[in-house]
Formats: structure tokens, sequence, C-alpha cells
């Protein structure tokens, strides 16, 4: 039986180990995926540390996975050999139970299908996906621009475009990491007026390269009294991974502003009466289906938002996985198969 190489968890907290399996067969209503590329997330912990319930090892990770179109299973409909499509980590909807229709997605029994976590994910030469976990991928991009759209793209775009802001409002990007440097690039081709806020001096430079009109050192200057002179934020789109640093900037929203937490943080302060006088609102964005990850492949390959990447070869995952993890990467970690 032909065979593919994986890089798996066998246990929670193990260590990644580079192993032979069968070519899986794509059983009826499934898709054969030849992995290209595969992004590495600092959600990938969640099977590397067991931090996901319920997770069956062994576990192939990997939520960011561009390939080919290799084999499809009974029944399935709209998707041919040698399409290049998008994998996430969302593994796909029913789109027909009372959830779907009602717009919960996450209370789709077919949504326990996450990519990477609870079905076996991009790092190997193949992976099976369900079709409507599946995105088309512009063929302008090449497969290593397109992997880490597959979720941190996706979570930015998706996230701004749901802020409420509009051309010319004021937009600040809290953060210029994996995460933040998209949203720059994103919030820019928006039109908005984009602000970006990071720590000391020395990231003003790319942050202006990505598309910033403005940028406010955290490490120097109050970053809400910052925002505050320039009238204020309608969104602000935070990144970062501590609900201190958050707690820093949310005093720069504009009235009706929304801040929008995209970067696991903890615990935040947030004075009731700032967000009640302003009728201003702090929410979380959901990355997305694989609809938006569509919608956020296509816009990047029309307006040139590209993400910054260091590419290795499969074999060295787990070095790929500590740098990102260690946060000496600039700024994606993408894995290669060489199919």
């Amino acid at each position: 039986m032909p065979k593919m190489r994986a890089v798996q968890v066998s246990k929670a907290k193990g260590p990644f180990e580079i192993v032979e399996r069968d070519i899986p067969e794509p059983g009826a209503g499934m898709v054969r995926i030849k992995v290209q590329a595969c992004g590495v997330c600092h959600s990938d912990s969640l099977t590397k540390e067991g931090q996901w319930p319920g997770i069956e090892y062994p576990r192939v990770p990997g939520h960011e996975v561009i390939g080919l179109v290799d084999a499809v299973g009974a029944g399935v409909v709209g998707w041919t050999i040698g399409e290049r499509v998008g994998v996430g980590w969302n593994g796909g909807y029913c789109g027909y139970c009372d959830a779907c229709r009602r717009g919960d997605f996450f209370a789709c029994q077919t949504f326990t299908r996450v990519t990477g976590v609870t079905a076996d994910g991009g790092y190997a030469d193949y992976l099976l996906a369900l079709p409507t976990g599946l995105a088309r991928v512009p063929k302008e991009l090449a497969e290593i621009d397109a992997a880490p759209l597959m979720c941190a793209g996706v979570t930015t775009f998706n996230a701004l475009r749901h802020t409420g802001a509009g051309p010319g409002d004021v937009v600040a990007i809290f953060g210029l990491g994996g995460l933040g440097h998209l949203g720059v690039q994103y919030a820019a081709k928006m039109g908005f007026k984009t602000i970006a806020i990071a720590r000391g001096q020395d990231k003003e430079a790319l942050a202006r390269k990505l598309g910033a009109v403005h940028y406010i050192d955290s490490q120097a200057q109050d970053p809400a009294a910052e925002l505050a002179k320039l009238g204020g934020a309608k969104a602000i789109l935070a990144t970062v991974t501590s609900g201190e640093a958050m707690k820093t900037v949310v005093g720069g929203l504009a009235v009706n502003g929304t801040m929008m937490l995209i970067g696991a943080a903890g615990s935040m302060e947030i004075d009731p009466v700032f967000l009640l006088m302003g009728n201003r609102a702090v929410k979380g964005w959901y990355s997305g289906t694989s609809m938006d990850s569509q919608d956020a492949l296509r816009f990047s390959s029309l307006m040139s938002v590209r993400s910054m990447n260091e590419v290795l070869p499969l074999e060295r995952a787990s070095e790929a996985y500590e740098r990102m993890m260690s946060g000496k990467a600039r700024f994606r970690v993408v894995l290669t198969t060489g199919n």
C-alpha cells in the first residue's frame, strides 16, 4: 500500500514524531488533499500540549493547509482532482441542521471536525477533509503565501470587516507580530486610517511599510491617550496575548467604537461606565468558515496582502514549532512537503 510521511504527536505534551503511514483513502463524502504547504500556528499547541478536551492520539497537527485535490469519495460534487484548495481550522459544517440555519455553527455536530485537533491535519503529505471545509485558492497566490492566510489571515481579515468601521475611519492594530503584521496590511487595503501600536520605536519603519499612517510606541507613549488625540478609534484589533496590555489601549475607543480581541489572553479589567457612556463594545472574534477563508484569499490576492514567512521542510516540523512558540519567527513559519 502506498505510504506517506506524517509528523504526529502520540500523547499530550509528547514530542513530534516523523512516521510513515498508509496514504488514507477518502470515504463517502470526503476529499483527499495532497499537501503542498502548511503553516505553523500557535493553536497547534492545543494538540501538542493536550489543551483541547477529548483529543484522540496519535494526532497530526496543522490547520493552515494548502494543497491539491488528489481524490474524491462517493457523493462529493463540486470539487475535481487537481484543484488547489485550502483547509483551515474549521473542518466544515453540514449546512442543513437547525444550528446551521440559525447561524450557530459551533452547535453543528459536523463542526466537531477541527483540522489538526480532532482530525489529522497538514503536517503530512496527505490529509482527508470535508468538502464544506475547503476554500479555493487564487492562482496568483503561491502555496507558501497562501498557507498562513488559512488561520492568521482569515482571522484578522474577518475580524476587521465585522468591526463596523468604514473607509477613512481610524482603526488601530495592537501588536505587530504574526497576526498584527497581516492586520496592518488588511486595514490599510480596506481604506481605514490605520494606526499601528507596538512596543519599541524600532518597529515604526516596518509598520509604515505595511501601510500604517501613524505609529504609537506603547513603551514610550500612552496608547489610549494617543488614540484620543486622533479622535478615538472606531475599531481596535488586539492581536497581543496579554490582558494587561490590552487594558492600556481600550480607553482609546471612540464613541460607538469596538475593540476586537483575536489574541488569546488572560483576564482584562474594563471600566463598565466607559463602555456604557460611549456605547462602546469589546468582543472576541472566531476565525471563520471556509467561505470566509476563500474571501480572505481572494482579497489578499487582489490587494497584494502577503504574510512574511520563514519556510522549512516537513522534516523540521519540531524546529518550526519551537521557533513559532518562542516568538523568534519573523513572522509566520510554513512547512513544505515538496508535493
